[in-house]
């Protein structure tokens, strides 16, 4: 393994460490009444995870100059709005699956209504943490575009239209653009959120600079779910966590199956360039938001 490898799985594994010891402190003791709901919750936040979404929070934090202590509440808030989303795209009635980072769909592990309720509170959760969370040193109205930026990136423009898409799209033939389109609700809204928070946080970010990190966002959203898709017909179950060709085997769509694996590989290494680039404006500051994109088209999981 090279220098830079390593030096890219250190940081990585640090955020990934500290936000799961954040998770730890704002999500609800397993203990607690409503025990069983508590600890639904506590299963599908703290279980095996890439925590994609938590690490760009303190990437984008580095490239903007704030620490990660003060952005702990918001990269919790991001990576339980996807643990949420997670939960319910699982369920029988949406995707209907068994597995989920090599272990049982928390539906399997508990029941549905509990999945269900699980998910509905880590989605408050996350909401309730930016609205409260004390640590979070911005102004109200930094802090209520924080929040509005994820609401957005959760509703019918972000991950719950994109899950009715991908519903909807079963069984059909989708051209590029609307796969694209679905790929960048359901999935990458998210991913631009959790750029676009670390940004907003940001006590006096110039708007060149904000609009450079959401064209990185757009990109690297959109290049990961892409991936995704392609490791879903090549990747090793044993690394992925879950199945592999479920996708085919429910007829959805996917950006493999229209354009053919070599083109999908080249949009998504085309979509880390175009991120990398959108940063030419950073300096050294946005090092590790740069080595995410460039390893973002190579990842086997």
């Amino acid at each position: 393994m090279s220098v830079e490898a390593a030096t890219t799985i250190s940081w990585q594994s640090q955020y990934r460490e500290r936000v799961e010891g954040v998770l730890e402190r704002f999500l609800p003791g397993s203990d607690s009444p409503p025990a069983r709901l508590h600890q639904a919750m506590r299963y599908a936040a703290l279980g095996p995870g890439k925590r994609i979404r938590p690490v760009l929070v303190y990437a984008t934090g580095v490239a903007v100059g704030l620490p990660p202590a003060a952005l702990d509440g918001p990269a919790a808030a991001v990576e339980l709005i996807h643990a949420y989303s997670l939960v319910h795209d699982d369920l029988p009635s949406m995707d209907d699956d068994d597995l989920r980072r090599g272990r049982p769909t928390t539906h399997r592990a508990f029941d549905e209504a509990t999945a269900i309720l699980a998910g509905d509170a880590l989605q408050v959760l996350a909401f309730e943490i930016l609205a409260d969370d004390s640590s979070l040193s911005v102004d109200p109205a930094q802090r209520l575009e924080m929040i509005r930026t994820l609401a957005h990136a959760s509703g019918t423009q972000g991950m719950a239209g994109g899950q009715a898409m991908d519903l909807a799209a079963v069984g059909r033939r989708l051209e590029r653009d609307q796969i694209e389109e679905m790929h960048t609700r359901k999935t990458g809204a998210l991913i631009r959120a959790a750029v676009l928070i670390a940004a907003g946080a940001a006590p006096s970010l110039s708007a060149p600079r904000y609009q450079a990190l959401d064209r990185y966002g757009t990109a690297v959203g959109l290049s990961f779910q892409i991936v995704d898709d392609l490791l879903d017909v090549l990747g090793d179950p044993a690394l992925t966590g879950k199945a592999g060709g479920a996708d085919a085997q429910r007829a959805k769509p996917t950006y493999p199956a229209i354009v053919g694996i070599a083109a999908a590989r080249e949009r998504a290494a085309e979509l880390a360039r175009e991120g990398i680039e959108a940063l030419a404006g950073f300096g050294a500051e946005a090092g590790q938001l740069r080595e995410f994109a460039a390893e973002l088209a190579e990842r086997s999981r």
